[in-house]
């Protein structure tokens, strides 16, 4: 196994903001309201590599930011902050993603395909072998809406193997399904870590996890609680699940709503300060340490709020769209309302003006 790191994330977070409505959503994007929106942190400052040819686990309670991670990964979503690297080309494995309703499973295929960058001499070359490993008869010539989960998850799976990637991403592909698909889906897996492909697998499946992966990451309500040698990890997630059943159902939801309230409370900027801190008791040579983490937080991700010069950019462009408008409803000519903007509330005083070229004689 190569020792240089094929996919590597960085003090990566994920906030979504709670909009109660998608106008509220509309006026925080454009910076027109000063409400205060409730926000939850999926991720809290996740950072691990995984090695060129390595199978990684991730494994975690539902909610815990699992899906999140490996969709950041894949590049489905945009993180909030932090670095992702991901040296090669990805391909996700999970129920329905990337798969267009409307459209036949023959239609998907095609499309996801050249979505992978494949031309179509090459997909008619890979057909036969995507149509035979999914194994859905005539549901192929069906829109993809009218499958079960289980038929998504084999034409979704079908197609990422067979388009060769260089890393694979599976998330909860295996939960559903037969027997012999798995079967056919574990032997792929096997086949694919024997060329040296890098994996990360999302399961909640322990017994998946400890077949296929080299080493375990334990997400824990959007922190990294664990990551290692797949007994080691996997034993002591087992420990906390005993644990946790062992609870009351009072103890459970109170521990829950805890963990959840914490994800709400989590203060970006006081993490990047504790980065920082760490950063410079680490390389106490190392100058401008406090420029040097705010550009690894923000340096390579996209703000999902209008910047001040955009705002006034579309701001002045709103104001001259409106005023064509009224330029063009009123009849007058561009010069008329530059000499005279009155006009545009007063259309009397153009017409009584000697000076005005579309004055009325």
């Amino acid at each position: 196994m190569d020792n240089a790191y094929k996919i590597k994330v960085q003090n990566v977070t994920k906030e979504y903001d709670l909009y109660k409505s998608q106008s509220e959503k509309l006026r925080s994007f454009f910076s027109l309201s000063n409400t205060k929106v409730p926000h939850f942190w999926s991720l809290m400052g996740i950072s691990l590599e995984v090695k060129s040819g390595e199978t990684l686990g991730l494994i975690g309670v539902n909610g815990s930011g699992k899906s999140t991670l490996s969709n950041i990964i894949s590049g489905i979503i945009p993180q909030t902050t932090g670095v992702v690297d991901v040296r090669g080309d990805t391909s996700i494995i999970a129920i329905g993603a990337g798969l267009r309703g409307n459209l036949t499973g023959l239609e998907n295929i095609r499309l996801k395909a050249l979505m992978q960058g494949l031309t179509n001499p090459e997909i008619d070359a890979l057909m036969d072998d995507i149509v035979s490993f999914a194994d859905i008869g005539d549901f192929l010539y069906q829109p993809v809406k009218s499958y079960s989960s289980g038929m998504k998850s084999r034409l979704g799976f079908s197609i990422a193997v067979h388009v060769n990637p260089d890393i694979l991403i599976i998330d909860e592909a295996l939960s559903v399904g037969d027997d012999t698909f798995y079967q056919k889906c574990v032997d792929k897996i096997a086949e694919f870590k024997e060329e040296g492909k890098t994996i990360v697998f999302v399961s909640h499946s322990l017994k998946q996890i400890e077949i296929l992966c080299d080493r375990v990451a334990w997400i824990h309500y959007g922190t990294l609680k664990e990551i290692g040698e797949t007994k080691t990890v996997v034993k002591h997630y087992r420990a906390f699940t005993k644990w946790f059943k062992a609870q009351t159902k009072k103890e459970k939801k109170q521990f829950q709503r805890q963990m959840k309230e914490n994800q709400k409370a989590f203060d970006i900027d006081a993490y990047q300060k504790q980065v920082t801190e760490e950063r410079q008791q680490a390389e106490p040579d190392q100058v401008n340490v406090a420029a040097t983490v705010k550009k690894e937080f923000y340096g390579s991700v996209i703000s999902e709020k209008m910047s001040l010069g955009n705002r006034i950019l579309t701001t002045v462009v709103g104001i001259v769209f409106v005023l064509a408008c009224l330029v063009n409803v009123s009849g007058h000519t561009l010069g008329d309302v530059v000499q005279n903007p009155g006009s545009l509330i007063h259309p009397e005083t153009v017409l009584h003006d000697p000076n005005a070229t579309n004055s009325v004689k």
